[in-house]
């Protein structure tokens, strides 16, 4: 199998995924996951697409991720693990599809706008 590459992205944060088959390593930016995401909750959410089709032993997965948060770069990087599963096995979408991996989260921040404190917060009003 050659390598597969996927890109998921979510609120600031882009991860670009390289997927080929191994023993269920998972390298971002040069570090382990565990390393990366110390937080149980945020190795869980990146496993989730593997876990779901039980192939988290069956491949390497090499990432690049950059920009936002933690918690959006993790969903970033599941979103681009179920894109490139689907990619070797088109018959898994429906599955992944059906736990909400395959949609991309499309909600993102909303800009500041002129003469306000914040994108909605305005200033207090004074009536004298």
């Amino acid at each position: 199998m050659e390598v597969i590459n996927a890109i998921g992205r979510r609120k600031a944060a882009i991860a670009r995924v390289f997927v080929s088959e191994g023993t269920g390593n998972i390298v971002i930016n040069k570090r382990e996951l565990d390393v990366y995401f110390p937080s149980s909750i945020l190795q869980f959410i990146v496993k989730q697409p593997l876990n779901t089709l039980g192939v988290a032993e069956k491949y390497d997965i090499k990432v690049n991720l950059d920009g936002g948060g933690y918690n959006g770069q993790a969903e970033a990087l599941r979103l681009a693990i179920a894109r490139a599963l689907v990619k070797i096995n088109p018959e898994d979408k429906s599955a992944l599809r059906a736990e909400g991996f395959v949609t991309r989260d499309s909600r993102v921040v909303e800009r500041k706008k002129p003469g306000r404190p914040k994108a909605r917060k305005r200033f207090q009003f004074s009536k004298r």
